[in-house]
């Protein structure tokens, strides 16, 4: 609720109001407590606030009990009227909500690609060791250097299997990559398309520019991530919120300290983000926390302990609404006197005391002021959300999803051409080549067979000729030679009378033919 222009929160016992000042909003905040301590009325409070001073804010609704504010809400005049806040303007109002879901089911598909979510990201979603990490950030940077997209996860198998026939060619520019850890690898990104990633990543992706919405009475657009499925995927829940955080924070322009926020960013179950996180990630999420609100941006983050945010980050919170912990053993109790210590000490009342007694709705409250340093602690009593408490049923969620403007503009995936398809066509191109080499090594094998069969009947027919014509030149050359040893020996039997002409010719024509087979080995 606005008053005097700034954010009131709630008010104390003794009716003083707690504000938060919308200059100091983008110095982030914290809004922790047990379960059924009132948080979520804290965060609608906050968020209809701020989009009651035309600020855009994303929030996860992680039981589905905020998309309620699309409708105005009803019930809550005894409360209204024990803050008596009545006479200052409080009344029952709706406020402009699109819905987002990353399955597509109860809000506009929410996507974004490989590529932008980067390696880093990517390797906390898989789950990645270090020197899987390192391989992955190598893949990225082969798809740098080839100028291959890397949109939805078909690409990123691609690009490993790429990568895995390959290892040779890459080990001398990029270093060694064994096989078996491109493989886990590979599992991994088939495990995180079970969990919902081949929904989530892919084109259109989103546009950061489209939170960036108000309605058309100047209400900032209250963008509700729905993540009741979602949260059975905590990794891919986390990643999400702090690539969002992350492209903020690397695509709005430096612009210091503003009147009021230019978007907020409630972070609810924020503990999921910390869990299990490497430092260089954590190292990461602290830079992006520590300097994001240069660019107008303040995040809330929302979880049941203060413990569960790392002291890095939270040392970057200034605005803290504590609602009530409970303490039932000893490192309980020590969280809980962490928490107190977080606050300025307020000599009226014990804050660790105050904590553990606090009733729902009721919370120990510190703000930043106008100096920037943090006022003590109050307790404070939150006002009531203006909006409608709870659910709303499926035939309202459809309504507002596909009556959103941005509907249309997200509701069908794309698939473009990208590094699977031009693998895929690089593969289809040298299998057509080494087929089209097999092809012409077997027909320069057939024709050199050919050739050879062709010689050999060439030589036999050449032999065949030859013994031919040995054949004939013998047949006339023993008929010749016959024919004149024949007649020599007629002459020279003649003198022996008939009897030795004949024995004549006969011996004549003998040793003609012998001597021609002699001479010319016929």
């Amino acid at each position: 609720m606005i008053k005097d222009s700034k954010i009131l929160v709630g008010k104390t016992n003794a009716g003083e109001e707690v504000f938060l000042l919308p200059n100091k909003a983008n110095r982030h905040g914290l809004i922790a407590g047990a379960t059924g301590s009132g948080k979520t009325v804290s965060l609608k409070v906050l968020a209809e606030s701020f989009s009651d001073l035309g600020v855009p804010v994303f929030l996860a609704d992680v039981k589905g009990d905020l998309a309620g504010m699309i409708k105005e809400g009803s019930g809550m005049e005894e409360r209204a009227s024990k803050l008596s806040i009545n006479l200052d303007g409080y009344s029952y109002q709706k406020y402009p909500a699109v819905f987002w879901d990353i399955y597509g089911q109860n809000g506009i598909p929410l996507r974004t690609t490989i590529s932008e979510m980067g390696p880093l990201l990517l390797s906390r979603i898989l789950d990645l060791n270090d020197l899987q990490s390192d391989i992955l950030t190598i893949a990225f940077k082969i798809a740098d250097d080839n100028d291959l997209l890397l949109i939805d996860t078909k690409d990123l198998k691609a690009l490993l299997n790429y990568i895995s026939d390959n290892n040779k060619e890459f080990a001398a520019e990029y270093g060694k990559m064994s096989p078996q850890s491109i493989g886990a690898i590979q599992r991994a990104v088939v495990a995180l398309e079970m969990a919902g990633g081949d929904k989530f990543f892919g084109e259109t992706a989103l546009n950061i520019q489209d939170f960036f919405s108000l309605s058309p009475e100047g209400k900032g657009v209250i963008n509700i991530l729905d993540s009741r499925s979602l949260m059975q995927n905590g990794t891919l829940y986390s990643m999400f919120l702090l690539w969002l955080m992350s492209e903020l924070f690397e695509n709005l322009p430096e612009v210091g300290d503003l009147d009021k926020p230019k978007f907020v960013f409630f972070f609810d179950e924020a503990h999921l983000l910390f869990d299990g996180t490497s430092k260089a990630l954590l190292d990461k999420i602290e830079q992006v926390v520590k300097l994001i609100r240069s660019k107008g941006v303040g995040i809330y983050f929302v979880t049941q302990n203060p413990r569960d945010v790392p002291d890095g980050v939270l040392a970057q919170l200034g605005n803290k609404i504590e609602h009530a912990l409970h303490a039932y053993s000893p490192s309980e109790q020590k969280a809980v006197k962490a928490a107190a210590d977080s606050f300025r000490a307020n000599p009226e009342f014990s804050t660790y005391d105050a904590i553990m007694a606090l009733g729902t709705g009721e919370a120990v409250v510190s703000m930043l002021q106008e100096d920037g340093t943090p006022s003590i602690a109050n307790i404070v009593s939150i006002l009531p959300p203006r909006s409608a408490l709870g659910s709303i049923d499926d035939a309202e969620r459809d309504r507002a999803v596909k009556g959103a403007i941005l509907y249309s503009k997200y509701e069908k995936a794309i698939d473009p051409d990208s590094a699977y398809e031009f693998l895929e066509r690089m593969g289809l191109e040298a299998q057509a080549a080494a087929e089209k080499e097999k092809a012409d090594a077997l027909a320069a094998k057939e024709k050199a067979k050919a050739d050879a069969l062709a010689a050999k009947e060439k030589e036999k027919a050449e032999k065949a000729a030859a013994a031919q014509k040995k054949r004939v030149a013998k047949s006339v050359g023993n008929s010749v030679a016959g024919t004149v040893g024949r007649e020599v020996g007629k002459s020279v039997g003649s003198s022996f009378g008939k009897f030795g002409k004949t024995l004549g010719g006969n011996v004549g024509a003998s040793l003609g033919r012998g001597l021609l087979s002699t001479l010319f080995k016929l």
